[in-house]
């Protein structure tokens, strides 16, 4: 006898937030809207949630477990640093790409108005997110005998910089101005510049 999966009603919720910071671009979004938008009361919304902020903190859970997740892989894999930064910057713009609701929090422009531990969880990740790319920098020299003429630290932090710079152009632009647009280009320029020694 075949069984039906039932619906994941959290995750349906997590979804239809998402979507809606990508088209309701600029606007808050109020749980009366999101219950609409998944088909269920307010009060079903709470029974999942026991708050937005909670809804938007389970968003968060699944950025940062993507991300990070997806860093440690390419850093078990790749052993060249350059190689590693290449695919960890480029992680960066194709998920803010494909996700444009979710790179709206990545920016905090879905944040305002919200509560402020939501502002925190993001620059928590960040700060995550520069570390990785400071040690895959600082190895350099370990596994390749090559040091660069900057602190590791400082070129992490530009790094991560452009990372979020495209991110906000992608947002500003109303999601027309792709993160990736130009980056094979850009990455060009930065391998050069970065890796020449």
């Amino acid at each position: 006898m075949a069984t039906t999966k039932r619906p994941n009603r959290k995750e349906d919720i997590l979804q239809a937030l998402a979507a809606m910071l990508q088209s309701h671009a600029g606007q808050r979004i109020t749980t009366a809207a999101l219950a609409a938008q998944v088909g269920v009361s307010e009060a079903a919304l709470y029974r999942h949630f026991p708050s937005k902020a909670r809804m938007f903190e389970g968003l968060i859970d699944f950025i940062e477990d993507t991300l990070l997740s997806r860093i440690n892989a390419i850093v078990q894999e790749h052993k060249q640093t350059e190689q590693r930064i290449e695919l960890i910057m480029q992680l960066l713009l194709i998920f803010a790409e494909r996700n444009p609701g979710i790179c709206r929090i990545l920016t905090g422009d879905a944040l305002q108005g919200e509560q402020e531990r939501l502002q925190e969880r993001i620059s928590a990740l960040y700060e995550k997110l520069e570390t990785q790319l400071k040690q895959c920098l600082r190895e350099r020299k370990l596994r390749e005998g090559k040091s660069f003429t900057v602190d590791e630290g400082d070129l992490a932090n530009l790094l991560l910089g452009i990372c979020e710079g495209k991110m906000q152009q992608f947002v500003r632009s109303g999601f027309a101005r792709l993160p990736t647009a130009q980056w094979p280009n850009q990455w060009a320029l930065l391998q050069r510049t970065l890796f020449a020694v």
